[in-house]
């Protein structure tokens, strides 16, 4: 069995203790994190090491965004593409020799703003722009490849606290649904968080900073993991490590693991 976990973690430096109780606790095979907001020089290769975790891809910009992959599984870096269109650091693709060559995409979505109306926020156009040039990407894939990241979309009725309600606020409008399902069908991607916690289940994995996370529980699905139709059939398994969102000096995310049967 190999177990991949990703996670938005909202500064990796100042999140390392959070991060090495995890790995401590959980030890999955591979850790994607997201908004690292580090350079690469920056990133704490040495910490990983010591957890165990000797293999690092890091594609990091000063202070902001910032993706990285760390493992204990050999593995070496397979792509870095610019969604954004911008140099910004969003994306990197990792890949397993030992693992029949599986190919790890591990992506930070831009959050688009707070109108959703690419007229009046450029942040959102390009949010979509980003999606757009993801899907013609994934039209080309021609391998098993696991997608995993902060999608910062929540696709689903059932993904959000209050459907009606965030109808209109970005993350949960029918537009920003649309264009994700479109790299969905692009790939034929299964959506593995909903393979194994089917709707309308609840299945949360963000809650903002600015209300009491747990006694309003105002939360939404934003972080995904997906995979190509032959892999998503080794999958056995998919947890939300919700309990994270209450430790010290959280992110305001929490990691989601999937164990593969490879």
């Amino acid at each position: 069995m190999v177990t991949i976990t990703t996670w938005n973690i909202n500064s990796v430096r100042l999140r390392m203790p959070i991060v090495e109780q995890f790995l401590k606790e959980n030890a999955p095979d591979v850790l994607c994190l997201q908004e690292i907001k580090c350079q690469e020089q920056q990133f704490p290769y040495k910490a990983f090491a010591e957890l165990g975790y000797e293999h690092a891809v890091v594609h990091g910009q000063k202070g902001y965004h910032g993706v990285a992959t760390v493992s204990r599984i050999p593995m070496q870096e397979f792509s870095r593409h610019d969604w954004q269109d911008n140099g910004e650091a969003r994306h990197v693709g990792v890949e397993f020799p030992s693992l029949d060559g599986l190919v790890l995409e591990n992506v930070y979505i831009p959050a688009g703003g707070d109108i959703p109306d690419r007229e009046k926020n450029a942040k959102f156009g390009q949010k979509l722009d980003f999606l757009g040039r993801m899907t013609h990407w994934a039209e080309a894939i021609d391998r098993p490849t696991l997608l995993v990241g902060d999608f910062n979309v929540a696709p689903l009725e059932c993904d959000v606290y209050d459907h009606k309600a965030l109808l209109k606020v970005v993350s949960h409008t029918p537009l920003e649904v649309e264009t994700l399902g479109l790299l969905q069908g692009a790939h034929e991607w299964v959506d593995l968080g909903r393979k194994h916690i089917p709707a309308p289940e609840r299945n949360y994995s963000w809650w903002s900073y600015r209300t009491y996370w747990q006694g309003k529980d105002r939360g939404r699905r934003l972080d995904h993991m997906w995979a190509s139709p032959d892999l998503a059939a080794q999958s056995r398994g998919h947890t939300i490590a919700e309990h994270t969102r209450d430790w010290e000096k959280p992110s305001d995310h929490v990691p989601l693991t999937t164990e593969f049967d490879l």
